[in-house]
């Protein structure tokens, strides 16, 4: 709504390709651009001209709606030929750039928002484990349990004992945090680690 009454306002003719995303018929001016710029920023949105953001976008997204918001058969396709076909791009150039720019692999990315997922299955209540496991696509219960602890320090069935269950917010999930580099002081004769 509020990207539609924002490109009204600037006298802009737009359809829209699909979610979050417009496609704007005529040539804008910079000053166009940055007065939507500005009022989008103003509603907690953000204008995405760069294309490789805007295919990272894409692919967040596209792992998003997988894994969030289907019913479970189209984790079941091959992951890279589903979304080299749907965003049309070829796998490997997607991966590397999305590895560089955030510092995490589209691997890495779509494993947390599945364990999030599962955490979500398990606080249900509705779902077992092994079916919880063919859901997500999992060849055993055995590796979705060793991908889980992996990920969560915690076995499944840990995870559901536990009273206080800690799910992500979706925008926060598979985001890489900032590496603390561990300097060493060496003055002293007990070597000491410093943080930085």
């Amino acid at each position: 709504m509020a990207v539609k009454e924002e490109l009204k306002k600037l006298g802009l003719h737009f359809t829209p390709v699909e979610l979050g995303e417009v496609e704007i018929m005529e040539n804008i001016s910079v000053e166009q651009r940055e007065q939507l710029k500005t009022a989008l920023l103003v509603s907690g949105l953000e204008l995405m001209d760069d294309k490789r953001s805007v295919l990272i976008e894409k692919i967040k997204n596209t792992i998003i709606e997988m894994v969030h918001h289907t019913d479970g058969e189209t984790i079941k396709t091959n992951f890279s030929d589903f979304l080299s076909e749907k965003l049309n791009h070829d796998y490997t150039y997607m991966a590397n750039l999305f590895s560089e720019v955030q510092g995490t692999t589209i691997a890495q990315f779509m494993i947390a928002h599945k364990i999030e997922r599962i955490k979500e299955l398990m606080i249900y209540d509705e779902l077992n484990i092994t079916e919880i496991a063919w859901k997500m696509n999992y060849s055993s219960v055995a590796h979705l349990s060793n991908q889980f602890k992996k990920m969560t320090g915690l076995s499944p069935s840990h995870f559901k004992q536990l009273k206080d269950k800690r799910r992500s917010p979706l925008e926060e999930i598979g985001i890489a945090l900032p590496i603390r580099t561990i300097g060493i002081n060496k003055n002293k004769s007990n070597l000491q680690g410093v943080i930085k």
